[in-house]
């Protein structure tokens, strides 16, 4: 696995944040929205963008570098994350709110990836992500708790062609 480059990592964040309209609702998304980026660019190219490992989480991949990329975000003020308590009995959501505009470090094959995910699940809430990755084989093919092959993602059958 290559070594995680903490400032791509916080660009691909911020480039998210960006293009849904400045702010990550949730946890959960966040995770399940790099699981897309990280995992459909591996099915396409053979590598990861974050570079990050995930685990088969009870909700879903989790990259396990996330909230230490985060916190590092929060402490250079490029984000800014609020919990808002949107029911009683539901713990509050974080909300990451983009301070920055991203530098847009990407290649081409890098944009057309991050656009997809944010074309094809931005509008998804962190529940119906889970469900999506609850349902893929990287997921289904590893044991609970444990890290997920990168490899498992040529079994998804992802369409990943232009128009996709």
């Amino acid at each position: 696995m290559p070594k995680i480059s903490g400032k791509k990592y916080q660009e691909i964040i911020l480039y998210l944040a960006e293009k849904l309209g400045g702010e990550i609702k949730g946890k959960k998304k966040l995770a399940k929205l790099l699981y897309f980026v990280d995992f459909d660019f591996f099915e396409k190219f053979q590598k990861s963008l974050t570079g990050d490992v995930y685990k088969a989480l009870p909700m879903g991949p989790f990259p396990v570098t996330m909230e230490k990329v985060l916190a590092d975000m929060a402490n250079e003020k490029k984000i800014v994350i609020k919990l808002e308590k949107e029911r009683a009995d539901y713990n509050p959501t974080e909300i990451y709110k983009a301070k920055e505009k991203t530098k847009n470090v990407f290649s081409k094959e890098e944009q057309k990836i991050l656009d997809r995910v944010v074309l094809k699940y931005g509008h998804l809430s962190g529940k119906q992500l889970e469900d999506l990755t609850h349902a893929e084989a990287p997921y289904i093919g590893t044991t609970p708790n444990q890290e997920i092959a990168y490899e498992l993602s040529f079994y998804r059958g992802t369409n990943l062609d232009e128009d996709a």
